[in-house]
């Protein structure tokens, strides 16, 4: 497919929690006060690292419910029941209703980038959309309302299926590359904090091993202030294929833009 003059430079797309914001005090906070809420006792971060690290938790929900069932909770609650209570903890009010009115610790998610950092996205001719495992009003929330961008091009929880599946990053490259993936379309980065991120664009190479993708990867915030930790977390980013770790999503533009010529 020859590329129009509209056609972007590169695709860049990017997961949310832990590159956008900060879940350290939010998604995470909610996933150890849910297993305390069912078990009585509170998962150390490390846990939930060495779980995520395994690359098939994406979804915070049934991370919860795997941490609950390796600490031999027994019975396990229901699914229903599980998501109800980690609810409350991270919205703190209706998800579905007015944001003014959450409560909970979604409230205490520092940003990670500014909007200029997306209109130099802009100048550069970059696409640019998001593809997350979190709760659609949680991701608009973040987008629209913290962020100000208008319309941001969002796959979430429920448009796809869970990650690793490659298939709303595909989705989503697709649409913004201005149509069909291949050698002609433009190179579609995807930057994630975890193992899932990093193997949902190794199989998303394996379905058009014609089109260039990059996988890059950065640790989340919460291990920025322990190196040790950082240094070994980042080793199994790279370990499951990622092409490079950056510093921050701040330093994307610097370290890609050469890249692309």
């Amino acid at each position: 497919m020859p590329l129009s003059a509209s056609s972007p430079r590169a695709v860049v797309l990017f997961d949310i929690d832990g590159v956008i914001r900060d879940v350290g005090a939010s998604y995470r906070r909610a996933i150890i006060e849910t297993v305390h809420h069912f078990h009585g006792q509170r998962p150390e971060p490390a846990a939930i690292d060495a779980l995520k690290s395994e690359g098939s938790w994406n979804n915070d929900w049934q991370a919860s419910m795997e941490l609950l069932s390796r600490a031999g909770q027994s019975p396990l609650p229901s699914f229903e029941q599980l998501v109800a209570v980690f609810e409350s903890f991270y919205f703190g009010g209706d998800p579905a209703g007015d944001p003014g009115q959450w409560r909970g610790f979604i409230g205490d998610e520092p940003l990670l980038v500014q909007q200029n950092f997306f209109d130099d996205m802009k100048v550069a001719n970059l696409a640019y959309g998001f593809v997350s495992g979190a709760e659609p009003p949680s991701c608009r929330y973040v987008l629209e309302t913290r962020l100000g961008l208008t319309d941001p091009p969002l796959i979430a929880m429920g448009d796809a299926p869970d990650k690793p599946d490659p298939t709303g990053l595909l989705q989503l490259a697709s649409r913004l590359a201005g149509g069909s993936l291949g050698a002609a379309a433009p190179p579609v980065t995807y930057l994630g904090d975890t193992v899932a991120d990093v193997l949902t664009v190794q199989r998303a190479r394996q379905q058009h091993p014609e089109q260039h993708f990059l996988s890059l990867a950065v640790a989340p915030p919460h291990l920025h202030g322990h190196p040790e930790q950082r240094a070994a977390y980042e080793a199994r980013l790279l370990d499951a294929g990622a092409d490079a770790v950056i510093p921050s999503t701040a330093n994307l533009l610097e370290l890609l833009l050469p890249q692309l010529g």
